[in-house]
């Protein structure tokens, strides 16, 4: 069986409505699509760090629960879980407040895990541009890309280091490089680029990676392959909670790239009919993220997605 690999950030997310707190739950833009892949018992491997308090040992049951391999998470000695304050406001979007406790050495793994042809690995969000991490995560991610992996890339660039554009656009257009796959939000093309505009978006990361998806809220999803551009239709719906629905799109489109068995080989032949489906199972997982204040897919939804490979 193809293997999934993620490498980012590991927190403890509490919801707040109206001034109130009504929802705890474990979260992180990669860990969120890890573990509902992972209840579709898919071989999930985490590479992430959490403190050695209580919340992090249940962050870590948690994920083995959910069928997430924990070999290569690093548990640091006297510091503190990362924890943020969600709020939600009258759409159920969220803004955030972090409070995180780390050492001074960080992701103190000594080998990579065995990664394969075809494997898929996720990753993005501000972890995969911190310049404390990065002698660790881009020679992780350029051996994912050295044995063959596809490597799928979500911006999750939030405005809340939009201020630091300018001295990570090269951190930037190295992951661009890395990438098989860039998705990114309205949001974050505006916290990055200054604007929303997906084809003169295209003319930049394109010179880097042949593939963009362009998620836009209620105006569908666009992507541009090699050029050629495919439009999808959102769904209308009314969220409980957003703050998994991005990072379930992505579960839902490494979903779609092996239950259609997409291997790395087949990526620049991609029909509109092969992204349609694709498309179909990222919105359908962003979806069922969005009908409760948990991260992740639903047990029940992930059993109707399991695959007998």
């Amino acid at each position: 069986m193809r293997k999934i690999f993620g490498i980012g950030e590991t927190i403890y997310d509490i919801l707040f409505r109206d001034g109130q707190p009504v929802a705890g739950v474990p979260g992180g833009s990669v860990f969120n699509g890890l573990i509902s892949l992972g209840r579709t018992g898919l071989q999930c491997t985490f590479v992430t760090e959490i403190g050695s308090d209580l919340v992090g040992q249940n962050i870590l049951g948690f994920m083995q629960e959910n069928g997430i391999n924990t070999d290569y998470v690093s548990c640091y000695e006297g510091k503190k879980t990362a924890i943020s304050l969600a709020y939600l406001d009258k759409n159920n979007d969220a803004k955030y407040s972090f409070y995180k406790d780390y050492p001074n050495n960080r992701l103190d793994f000594h080998e990579m895990p065995l990664i394969k042809e075809n494997d898929i690995m996720a990753f993005g969000a501000y972890f995969a541009l911190n310049t404390v991490l990065r002698d660790k995560v881009k020679p992780f991610l350029q051996y994912a890309k050295d044995q063959g992996a596809i490597l799928y890339y979500d911006l999750n660039f939030r405005d809340n280091h939009a201020h630091e554009v300018n001295a990570l656009k090269e951190t930037f257009r190295e992951n661009f490089a890395l990438a098989d796959i860039i998705r990114g939000s309205h949001e974050d093309f505006i916290n990055l680029f200054g604007h929303d505009d997906c084809d003169r978006i295209y003319e930049e990361t394109s010179k880097y990676c042949p593939r963009l998806i362009c998620t836009r809220g209620k105006d569908g999803v666009l992507v541009i392959d090699h050029g050629k551009k495919h439009n999808f239709k959102s769904r209308t719906i009314v969220p409980v909670s957003t703050i998994g629905a991005g990072d379930n799109f992505n579960a839902g489109i490494i979903y779609g790239l092996i239950r259609e068995n997409i291997l790395r080989e087949n990526l620049n032949g991609l029909s509109e009919e092969q992204w349609s489906r694709l498309i179909e199972f990222g919105i359908e997982y962003g979806t069922e993220a969005c009908m409760s204040t948990s991260n992740y897919v639903s047990p029940e939804f992930a059993n109707r997605h399991k695959l007998n490979i």
